[in-house]
């Protein structure tokens, strides 16, 4: 699972009200190159929830995200910063692990890559 999937996954529990972001529990990461595309980068850039993107890098080992959002003019200008959001979006994948609702803490196994977002019948 790609941090940009993660980025707009959300625990669905009924009665859940704070169910974003979804903590990661890292098992196994692994980085497969992606070829490079800033046009798409600056695009996706606007859709992020860019606090959860830094916490789940951090959590799958990658710490060259800068803390705070930075402004649109560093997207036209800084290669460097679109090749490091590049890698943690699109070239890191958590292969093992799960992913923990902030609210309830109930774990969604993530399983050669695939996270199992189903819900028990009692959650629906």
């Amino acid at each position: 699972m790609r941090l940009i999937t993660h980025n707009m996954l959300s625990c669905n529990i009924k009665g859940v009200t704070n169910g974003f972001p979804l903590r990661i529990e890292a098992g196994n990461v692994i980085e497969k190159e992606v070829d490079f595309n800033p046009d798409f980068i600056r695009h996706m850039f606007a859709k992020l929830e860019w606090k959860a993107l830094v916490e789940g890098a951090r959590s799958m080992g990658y710490a060259e995200l800068p803390e705070d959002s930075p402004d649109a003019a560093v997207l036209e200008s800084d290669e460097s910063f679109l090749k490091k959001l590049h890698h943690a979006l699109l070239e890191l994948h958590l292969e093992e692990g799960a992913l923990v609702c902030p609210e309830t803490g109930r774990k969604f196994p993530v399983n050669k890559g695939i996270p199992n977002m189903l819900l028990h019948e009692d959650e629906v």
